[in-house]
């Protein structure tokens, strides 16, 4: 099995480590879409995610890791176990499932168990990765180079937190509620707007200019290429501090209000800023909460909004012919023009 690279490790890439770690608080804001150079961690830093998160625990033998705690959402499986009160408690780590770009319907969605059927004459369903990354993290590398009908799907399941397979026979529901992952570089083609709307982060990555800190990123993927084990154990107790803060987030968050006049700016911002629908304020309101509780804040106040504005709305400017600058720089001008 490979080594996953430490996440206290990563150098130079601040803006997606603390997105990844605002949606491990508060899974509610969205996925997260990391944009930019090749060969600039961000695969690294989302595989790096599932060693981070402590484990989780799921219904035993249950194909879709449903909690044992929660009575919605569960499937078919676990609500039959509940009512028998025969539950069995496990723990496994967060799961964090690659979406191949090739990969086909049936292996996303799952489906007819070819060998039961054929052997046995069962007609069983194959969870496909949906299942797989129920609640965890389906990470997409090249999403912008997805096939629509995939996008489709993935759009579908993302809105209702339930997977319907209806094929071969077959009818099952099952829950696949997960954090969507994506990365990519914008010079290969554009995301589809549904799709792009669905994400609640997004955070653009560029190659460091800074020679002292190419060095350091060099030095530490080396070190970690001559010796996985030795580099991860170097690391633990960094890796250690970010499991425990993410955990005291988690715990804090319920705690956590968002004052109405801050809501207030959220909205004028949004309001500013010409977004469609009403998805801007929500994910403004639950990143900018989760973040508070990341940073350890007793109350929510505009420095955490204005910390977090830019991720989760660069991505749902309209695009202006009059204006050549950046969407997080335009974030950034409205801020101040509101925030006085």
């Amino acid at each position: 099995m490979a080594k996953t690279f430490p996440f206290a490790a990563i150098v130079g890439q601040d803006g997606m480590c603390l997105a990844l770690q605002v949606v491990a608080v508060d899974p509610t804001v969205g996925g997260v879409l990391v944009l930019g150079d090749r060969g600039t961690g961000k695969s690294t830093a989302v595989r790096a995610l599932a060693d981070l998160l402590p484990p989780i625990d799921v219904v035993q033998d249950c194909p879709y890791g449903c909690s044992p705690k929660s009575d919605t959402g569960a499937c078919d499986i676990c609500a039959q176990l509940k009512t028998s009160s025969k539950i069995k408690v496990a723990k496994r780590p967060v799961p964090v499932i690659d979406l191949p770009l090739g990969a086909t319907e049936d292996r996303v969605v799952g489906a007819l168990d070819l060998e039961q059927a054929l052997s046995q004459g069962v007609k069983k369903f194959s969870p496909g990765l949906l299942a797989q990354a129920n609640r965890g993290f389906l990470y997409i590398d090249e999403v912008n180079l997805l096939e629509d009908h995939l996008v489709d799907l993935l759009i579908d399941v993302a809105a209702s937190g339930e997977n319907l397979v209806e094929r071969e026979g077959l009818s099952v529901r099952h829950p696949a509620k997960f954090v969507l992952i994506g990365s990519g570089n914008p010079e290969e083609g554009e995301l589809r707007p549904q799709l792009l709307d669905r994400f609640g982060l997004s955070v653009e990555v560029r190659t460091p200019q800074d020679l002292a800190l190419r060095v350091q990123v060099v030095k530490r993927r080396d070190a970690f290429d001559r010796d996985p084990d030795g580099f991860k154990e170097q690391w633990s107790e960094d890796n250690s501090k970010l499991r425990q803060r993410i955990l005291k987030a988690q715990k804090h968050l319920p705690s956590l209000d968002i004052p109405d006049d801050l809501l207030l700016v959220c909205a004028k911002i949004c309001h500013a800023l010409g977004t469609d629908g009403l998805r801007a304020e929500l994910t403004l309101m639950r990143a900018t909460r989760a973040y508070a509780a990341l940073v350890g804040a007793k109350k929510v106040n505009v420095s955490h909004l204005r910390a977090i504005a830019p991720m989760a709305l660069r991505h749902r400017l309209r695009r202006n012919p009059l204006d050549d600058t950046g969407s997080g720089e335009r974030v950034e001008r409205c801020l101040n023009e509101v925030i006085v």
